[in-house]
């Protein structure tokens, strides 16, 4: 018989942080990423803090992955898993309690899991397995003789439908009663193919999208969470449950 699944986002969905760029950061204090070369995401970042614009942090985020790009031929397999190590024991347990305790909830009700991330494969692995989910993707960058060639394939919004297609169907679970979990304009296309999407503190393009849809959408802030119910009516209103 086909289980029921829930997918989740996990950078900014379960981690408080990007583990992406906790990697880079990692990378550049370890001066395996030069301060000159990691200075345009520094001042990038700064713009993103002060929200100076509404597309501050997409550009930050931009030159990040420029940087990584750029610098990871240069760097070791091994003092990248070094970095990817010391970021996933820092961060794995700064979570969300929402998501975290949704995970657990799903894990009880016979649910299975999947992860699926824009983060490098080896991390989004290492916390997928740290909080018992069946399967994961994330983006992968290659590697030969223990250094990587430049070659990748990232995983962008057009790419995580296809991947939670195929994670699907090689557990043979079923799309009836499914769960989604996103927070950015990025998860759209993979929360569209679930039954019962969730918004969790939405960026302004999927909160915009999720009211049009009609999805749930929830906020967790210090320490409350805030579910708003979409209503059945033609106004577009939403109840704090």
């Amino acid at each position: 018989m086909a289980r029921k699944f829930a997918v989740f986002d996990i950078d900014g969905t379960l981690i408080r942080w990007q583990l992406y760029h906790g990697v880079v950061d990692n990378l550049a204090k370890r001066k395996l990423i030069s301060d000159e070369l990691f200075q345009t995401a520094r001042a990038a970042r700064m713009e993103w803090k002060k929200r100076t614009d509404p597309d501050a942090f997409k550009v930050y985020e931009r030159k990040l992955v420029r940087i990584f790009d750029k610098a990871i031929i240069t760097i070791s397999y091994d003092d990248f898993m070094a970095s990817v190590q010391a970021v996933f024991m820092e961060y794995k347990d700064q979570t969300y309690v929402y998501t975290r305790n949704l995970i657990r909830q799903l894990k009880e009700q016979g649910y299975m899991l999947f992860a699926i991330s824009a983060s490098q494969i080896q991390i989004v692995e290492l916390l997928a397995k740290h909080y018992g989910f069946d399967d994961c993707g994330g983006s992968r960058y290659e590697v030969k003789d223990g250094a990587f060639t430049g070659r990748k394939f990232v995983l962008l919004r057009e790419e995580k439908p296809k991947l939670l297609e195929w994670l699907v169907a090689k557990h043979k679970a079923d799309f009836t009663g499914s769960i989604g979990v996103g927070d950015s304009e990025s998860d759209i296309p993979m929360l569209m193919r679930v039954a019962q999407p969730i918004a969790f503190n939405p960026s302004q393009l999927l909160y915009t999208y999720a009211r049009e849809q009609r999805w749930k959408i929830v906020v967790e802030r210090k320490n409350v969470v805030y579910e708003l119910m979409p209503q059945k009516d033609n106004h577009g209103s939403y109840l704090l449950a």
